[in-house]
């Protein structure tokens, strides 16, 4: 399990979603909102932490539970979201526009290199937290946690 030092303030009590709990969204293809998983228990967020979610059979393992308890807590299931074939996080090679432009906004340049030298889990952190849908106040602990500056 990895948890990111910028998540610490609300991952013990896993009050919001850990960024690693929507890697695993973003891969099964289901969208969660906050209050949903507010419904959930402790035991069940922690298990969706813990659930992998990497393989075929384990993608749809994990998207069965994660229905299974919106079904119980909501009455409904999830949100179906578009699953990218190839999503920019598992692109060492390209950093994305949005990730650029953020790191401009605190007059840092992230290298190809540096880029190239983060796990996927770093990647698709960086990717979130420099969307402008997003509350990216973690975007500088982020960079500063990654080693980037």
């Amino acid at each position: 399990m990895t948890f990111f030092k910028f998540e610490a303030d609300f991952v013990e009590a896993l009050r919001c979603i850990p960024m690693q709990v929507r890697l695993k969204l973003d891969t099964c293809g289901i969208k969660l909102k906050l209050q949903d998983w507010n419904h959930f228990s402790q035991t069940e967020r922690q298990t969706l932490v813990e659930l992998p979610c990497v393989t075929t059979a384990e993608i749809a393992t994990y998207r069965e539970y994660l229905n299974q308890i919106l079904i119980q807590h909501t009455g409904e299931s999830g949100t179906d979201l578009p699953i990218d074939e190839h999503p920019p996080w598992m692109d060492a090679a390209t950093i994305p526009e949005s990730v650029t432009a953020k790191a401009q906004e605190f007059g840092l340049t992230i290298t190809g290199a540096q880029w190239m030298a983060l796990g996927a889990i770093e990647r698709f952190a960086l990717i979130k937290l420099s969307r402008s849908s997003h509350e990216n106040k973690n975007f500088l602990p982020a960079v500063k946690e990654f080693g980037l500056i």
